[in-house]
């Protein structure tokens, strides 16, 4: 990038000010008079700011089109290998799974595909038993975890 010159320096100096900017970039100070004297929230902005604390998460798993009842794919925003593989072993445990694979369809996005292909049940059935057995599986390596730590502590004295 070029250095700047003398005249793109003066130039900077001449900033708008913020009276001149548009009203769309300007933000808007709120009155004074809306404030309660005593400081106290009034009862309607306390439900306004538990509606806000009550955010619903976006959907994080689709189906992709092209799907059938026996055969879908799924995608899964915001995970990556770590789910994949996990969930593509623990889906492929299940007798009546047929096939199953999962993809990053790019580096750059934090998408995850994963196609499941059944003999017998759908490929939605297969897909929650499969997330299932991985929440039990990890709940089981966690207490175990927990014990041993625990274990390791008192033996060596220490407070934890």
């Amino acid at each position: 990038m070029p250095a700047r010159t003398k005249k793109d320096a003066a130039a900077a100096s001449e900033d708008a000010t913020m009276q001149d900017a548009p009203v769309s970039a300007q933000v808007e100070d709120a009155p004074d008079q809306d404030m309660p004297e005593n400081g106290a929230a009034e009862e309607g902005d306390e439900e306004e700011e538990q509606e806000e604390e009550e955010e619903v998460e976006p959907q994080r798993v689709k189906i992709l089109p092209g799907s059938t009842d026996t055969a879908a794919s799924f995608e899964f925003i915001d995970e990556g290998h770590t789910m994949g593989n996990a969930l593509r072993y623990i889906i492929m445990k299940n007798p009546d799974v047929e096939f199953c694979a999962y993809t990053m369809p790019h580096p750059s996005e934090a998408k995850m595909n994963i196609r499941i292909q059944t003999y017998e049940g759908t490929a939605i059935d297969a897909l929650k038993k499969g997330l299932g057995d991985l929440q039990q599986v990890c709940d089981v390596v966690a207490d175990e975890f927990s014990a041993k730590r625990q274990q390791f502590n008192d033996d060596n004295g220490i407070d934890r």
